[in-house]
């Protein structure tokens, strides 16, 4: 029988629970779909100093291993994140000498969620395209301007290094180096266990929250943002904001866009879309008053709304998002 991938995943004080046991539970779950004779997986979770660690969610986690014990070569280093109380990732200059060290020895490394942090620290993602989870991917950018940031895939794959999305997007990465080490239909047996998609339509465009943005430092583009989410059937033409701020167009587009990074069309096309997805989950509304109620008109514009923002139609939008009633 192959010998089994030896994947190690890393474990440190707050780190999300769910990057840990995402992946361990998906590699648990390959034994199930291979046949006899394929390769498993040997998980091993490594720590500082082996032990306990406590993760964000309270529930601690028994290491197999601690860092310095890991030695030799790793198939998958898995590398998932921590933020702090503000949300920022962290980034513990120990741990990321680790990763930079037991990297040299890998197959391939992955980061989960704001793991992707960690790896651009360690000097994993220079050159190279990663995505992080939506809510750190400016800061992402921002920090490592050497690194490619696309905030809207569910993972990136760059050579022998992927980046995967937020939280529970370490399952679809998971499934994804499953597919890379046995093919999609053991990776596709995986996830039916799992009741997932192999899969996902469009990108995390579709989870974030297209509206948040640091406050504005005017309090009248502020307000406006406001009036605009609360007026979504009104005309809401670059002319007709401008007039209701008492600035001249031009003046009125430049400062808008200085305060929040977009431009009033692309401000208010995000806000339609953004009640459109509200409506679409939560009712059973046809697509034209979907389209009505949401300021975009028609089911026309609503799909082409869509396709660009989301990169999937309305229709499977709903069907892939629908709350229970």
């Amino acid at each position: 029988m192959p010998a089994p991938h030896r994947v190690v995943i890393a474990v440190f004080p707050d780190v999300d629970l769910l990057d840990v046991t995402g992946p361990a539970e998906v590699f648990a779950l390959v034994g199930r779909a291979l046949p006899d004779g394929g390769a498993r997986y040997d998980v091993r979770l490594a720590g500082p100093d082996g032990g306990l660690v406590r993760t964000s969610a309270g529930v601690r986690l028994a290491t197999d291993l601690s860092f310095a014990e890991v030695g030799g070569s790793v198939d998958t280093l898995i590398v998932p994140g921590a933020v702090d109380g503000a949300g920022a990732p962290v980034i513990d200059p120990d741990l990321v000498a680790w990763i930079a060290a037991t990297s040299r020895h890998a197959r391939r490394v992955a980061s989960v969620c704001v793991g992707a942090h960690l790896l651009a620290a360690a000097g994993l993602l220079t050159g190279r395209t990663a995505t992080t989870h939506w809510a750190t991917a400016d800061r992402l950018a921002a920090d490592h301007p050497d690194v490619t940031v696309d905030p809207d895939p569910i993972y990136v794959r760059s050579g022998n290094v992927w980046t995967g999305a937020g939280i529970s997007a370490c399952m679809d990465l998971s499934l994804a180096l499953v597919a890379e080490d046995h093919g999609e239909r053991v990776a596709l047996d995986v996830a039916r266990q799992l009741v997932m998609y192999l899969k996902r339509q469009g990108g995390q465009s579709q989870f974030s929250v297209p509206l948040w943005q640091a406050p504005a430092e005017r309090r009248d583009i502020d307000e406006l943002r406001a009036w605009i989410t609360a007026n979504l059937t009104a005309d809401l033409s670059a002319a007709a904001l401008a007039d209701r701020m008492c600035l001249s167009e031009r003046h009125f587009s430049r400062v808008f866009r200085k305060e929040t990074g977009a431009t009033p069309a692309a401000f208010v096309e995000a806000a339609r879309v953004e009640a459109a997805r509200r409506l679409l989950e939560g009712t059973d509304e046809p697509l034209d008053r979907v389209a009505e109620a949401s300021g975009l008109g028609s089911p026309e514009t609503l799909h082409r709304a869509f396709r660009r923002r989301l990169g999937t139609t309305p229709a499977a939008y709903r069907r892939r998002f629908r709350t229970a009633a």
